[in-house]
Formats: C-alpha cells, sequence, structure tokens
C-alpha cells in the first residue's frame, strides 16, 4: 500500500527519530512510503493564534504538497484533527475547496491508519517495563482516537500496561496557552504527572510529541523516575 508522511513540525525540529520511527513500522507492515520534502506546517498554530489569513496561505501550500489520491499518515493527533476539521472553515468557497476535502479524507493519524485502515494491532515489538498511555487533546477530541493505542500497546511484548487516573485530562500543553497561562499549564502538567507515577508506570507512551515535549520538560526539572515516549518509538522496539 502507497502512503505519504507529513511530517509535523515539532517531529522535524525535535523529535526526527519519531518520524523514522513511524517509517520503519509502516514498511514492516508492507507500506511503501514516500515524503515530500517540500512539506512545511499545516498551519495550526497560525490559526489557533487567530491569523486566519496566514493560515490559509501556508494550509493551501500544505494541499498542493499532498497527494489527494494516496494515504497521508502523520505521527500527530494535533496535526491531523486540525487539517481534517478545520481545513473547510478556511476553504469553504474557494476553488480549492474540492481540493481540501479531498486532502481531508486521505489524511490520518499514525495509530489509527494501522488499526483502521491496515486492520492489525500486532506489530511484533518487544518493551520491557510498566507503562500507562495518555490521551492527547487532538488524538481524543478531534480524531476520536482511544482504543486503538491501546490494543497495539497490549500487543508490545514485555510491556504491562496501567490506565492512569487522568489519563484523559489535558497535560497542559495547548500551544500558545502554555506560554500565555505558564502557572496553569505547569499546574496541570503537574496533575497529570502525578497521575501517570501514582500507577507506578516508568514510561508515559502518547501519539504527540508536543504533549511529550511538555510532560518531559517537567519531569526533568523535578527529576522524577518516569520517561515519556511517542507510540512510534515504541512499537518500532526491540525488533
Amino acid at each position: 500500500m502507497q502512503v505519504q508522511l507529513f511530517i509535523p513540525c515539532f517531529v522535524d525540529q525535535l523529535y526526527p527519530e519519531t518520524g523514522m520511527n513511524m517509517v520503519r513500522v509502516l514498511e514492516k507492515l508492507g507500506c511503501t512510503v514516500t515524503y515530500n520534502t517540500k512539506q512545511t506546517c499545516c498551519g495550526q498554530p497560525a490559526f489557533n493564534a487567530g491569523y486566519r489569513e496566514e493560515a490559509r496561505s501556508v494550509a493551501r501550500k500544505f494541499l498542493h504538497d499532498m497527494n489527494p489520491d494516496t494515504y497521508i499518515v502523520s505521527p500527530s493527533g494535533s496535526c491531523t484533527g486540525y487539517i481534517r476539521n478545520y481545513y473547510d472553515k478556511l476553504f469553504e468557497n474557494s476553488s480549492e475547496h474540492n481540493l481540501c476535502n479531498a486532502v481531508q479524507g486521505k489524511v490520518y493519524e499514525f495509530t489509527e491508519f494501522i488499526t483502521g485502515v491496515l486492520k492489525t494491532d500486532k506489530v511484533g515489538a518487544v518493551l520491557t517495563g510498566k507503562a500507562t498511555y495518555h490521551d492527547a487533546c487532538g488524538a481524543l477530541r478531534e480524531c476520536g482516537i482511544k482504543d486503538g493505542p491501546r490494543r497495539l500497546l497490549a500487543n508490545v511484548a514485555g510491556l504491562e500496561l496501567a490506565e492512569m487516573k487522568e489519563c484523559e485530562t489535558c497535560c497542559g500543553f495547548g500551544g500558545t496557552f502554555a506560554i500565555k497561562y505558564e502557572p496553569i499549564s505547569i499546574g496541570m502538567a503537574q496533575t497529570k504527572i502525578k497521575s501517570a507515577m501514582d500507577t507506578g508506570a516508568k514510561y508515559i507512551i502518547t501519539t504527540d510529541v508536543s504533549c511529550m515535549m511538555h510532560m518531559q520538560g517537567y519531569i526533568d526539572n523535578n527529576r522524577y523516575p518516569i520517561r515519556t515516549m511517542h507510540i512510534a518509538d515504541v512499537l518500532a522496539s526491540g525488533w
């Protein structure tokens, strides 16, 4: 199966190994993966900050960088949810509306593509330890992703999955929210990390590196014995 990658900004700049691990998993599952090196941002930061014209300009480039006839897979529920749910607001009543709808129908978050399109929840990964899963807001609320990642993790050999009480609670990042409302953002991270550590987990696993970055920053500042992992990195472990 042909798939094209959409690599979000945080992955490109801070967690490139997560993008590479996503490719490894997709290829192991029989996909032929392509990547358009001209791609940039999906435009979500500008959109969320209220800069609609700037967001439309970036989104237009995204539409023309992607092939609307091929699946688009991304290691980010946040970016996927934004494209899927808000691009039509940028391009309604425009000549690019049909192209927008075609692209929206092809974009998938990494885990939902594996479980929903490839119809599997086993990739042969091995990771020893106890982990808990964080439902990133974009994946859960924008894409409706809940059970798929947990099924994938349940089939990772050596991994014990423990549900935390605050699994669906926001970690506090929220893009510019963490900058504008820093004390609240830190307090939300504190609640999330405490809930995760109460399970005895060694790892906090999630679908979005933006959440990882925020939570890991709080973990590092407090020197807690727990670490964050993207699910693509987990699924590429042990083989």
